[in-house]
């Protein structure tokens, strides 16, 4: 078999940030295997350059993980090992590790592992490579893949990108324009309250613009209640192909810092980005798409990585107002091709 298995183990946001690094990798003529959590497979499935996909749920990385089970790792292991991969670069945030998964993929016999690694890796690494500064997600991964010897190919500017065609959705939106409220993230410290979201797809809505929320089968009732008389709720009604699809037919999309925001910068749609600083902005905030950025970002749970509000009042996003949102709309409607204000 062999290839390269590259490796991100988080949300669907996360591993839409790892494309441009799966491209540069899939241009130089390997099999490119995938390696993704279970919350993730769904964005690996929509990545140009990726052969196969694999998912395992890393009880380091998972927000809710099982608990560790010898059987589980012994599995993992024998998986990759069949596998017979030539290499692997392993892709983490800044504040993760990638040590543990690369003991495990050397106990599975990959003879070449690179990744960011502040943390002395021993034997575990063959690339131990270093990034200084707050690079962007997109950036930061691109950058091991360059220096192991990957370049993006010719005509590729770095930007996110997913498979096309995408299905045709006008059933659902009916004809254009429109613009996408998506009020809901996976952590509730990065998304604005439920009255909060409300109001703002009401006052697009008086505006002029036709407006529809989005959302997961999970979230519909939070996708009811920000619709209300305002907007059409599609929660549940898409698959992640789907919800490309309504995001690519979008105006604008408005969304906090969550996966549809990078889903939205994959297409191309410009983002009113609502976002809270518990993560830094220069981080998460969407890459290399037309955006306006909201919130207060010295706001006192600034790179908390907090999951839920500690602040009372959730003074970041709830002291947007709907107003700021409207305007910041128009104004990516108004010059997409120089794309607002960062």
């Amino acid at each position: 078999m062999g290839g390269v298995l590259v490796v991100r183990l988080d949300n669907i946001g996360d591993v839409l940030l790892a494309g441009p690094c799966v491209r540069a990798v899939a241009a130089g003529g390997e099999p490119v295997t995938m390696l993704a959590g279970p919350r993730g497979r769904a964005g690996a499935e929509l990545l140009p350059g990726i052969d196969d996909v694999l998912t395992w749920c890393a009880p380091w990385i998972d927000p809710e993980p099982d608990p560790v089970s010898t059987e589980d790792i012994d599995l993992f292991v024998r998986t990759i090992r069949a596998r017979e991969f030539d290499r692997a670069l392993v892709l983490t945030s800044f504040h993760q590790s990638a040590l543990p998964l690369a003991l495990l993929l050397r106990m599975a016999g990959i003879p070449w592992i690179g990744a960011i690694s502040e943390d002395y890796p021993g034997s575990l690494l063959d690339l131990r490579h270093r990034v200084h500064g707050e690079l962007p997600e997109s950036v930061r991964a691109l950058a091991l893949a360059i220096a192991a010897g990957y370049r993006l190919p010719a005509g590729d500017d770095g930007g996110l990108a997913i498979r096309r065609p995408l299905p045709d959705v006008r059933a659902l939106t009916g004809e254009t324009p429109y613009v996408v409220v998506h009020p809901a993230a996976s952590a509730p410290a990065r998304r604005p309250s439920t009255a909060q979201s409300a109001a703002m797809v009401a006052a697009l809505a008086a505006a002029g613009h036709r407006v529809l929320v989005t959302g997961g089968k999970a979230e519909s009732g939070l996708t009811a209640a920000v619709s209300g008389r305002h907007g059409t709720d599609l929660g549940g009604a898409t698959t992640l192909p789907e919800l490309a699809a309504v995001l690519d037919g979008a105006s604008v999309v408005v969304a906090p810092n969550t996966g549809p925001a990078h889903l939205a910068a994959a297409v191309g749609t410009p983002v009113v980005s609502l976002f809270a600083p518990v993560v830094s902005a220069a981080r998460w905030a969407p890459y290399r798409v037309p955006r306006v950025l909201l919130g207060e970002q010295s706001a006192p749970c600034r790179d908390s990585r907090a999951r839920t509000c500690p602040v009372a009042g959730h003074p970041c996003l709830d002291s947007i107002e709907p107003d700021e949102v409207v305007a910041a709309a128009e104004e990516l409607m108004s010059c997409p091709s120089t794309g607002g204000s960062s």
